[in-house]
């Protein structure tokens, strides 16, 4: 399982310079390869994002958050598990969302994909945790 953040799905919609490499993630999500598995809060996350810093926010809110909703994510809903599991990653110093993706991919032995560096050195950059490229 790979559990994709926010960081790398505004990258679909905004022109950065890791756009390629997240677009990458998008494509092999389509194509089925894998499954892709996001918590629930993934969708508010990037919704408030894309919806500040998009040159029209409101014709993305309507067709991309569409496509986005579409996208073959599995969803993912918060447990007690999940919760008990992310208190680990807040104590390193991790945010409440980024514990949610951590825990998500260690507690499915999957890897969790973040152009978040900061989250990643908090975690000592374990091998789980990769930046798409």
């Amino acid at each position: 399982m790979t559990v994709v953040d926010a960081s790398v799905a505004i990258k679909w919609f905004l022109v950065e310079p890791e756009t390629p490499a997240a677009m990458r993630v998008a494509r092999a999500a389509l194509e089925g390869d894998d499954v892709f598995a996001v918590p629930e809060l993934f969708y508010y996350e990037v919704y408030a994002v894309v919806t500040r810093r998009h040159a029209d926010p409101a014709r993305w809110a309507t067709a991309g958050m569409r496509w986005l909703l579409n996208l073959p994510l599995r969803r993912m809903p918060m447990t007690v598990a999940l919760a008990e599991g992310m208190r680990e990653f807040t104590a390193l110093g991790l945010t409440g969302c980024d514990a949610a993706y951590a825990a998500l991919a260690r507690a499915h032995g999957g890897r969790w994909l973040t152009f978040d560096r900061r989250a990643a050195t908090l975690l000592g950059a374990p091998d789980w945790v990769v930046a798409p490229g």
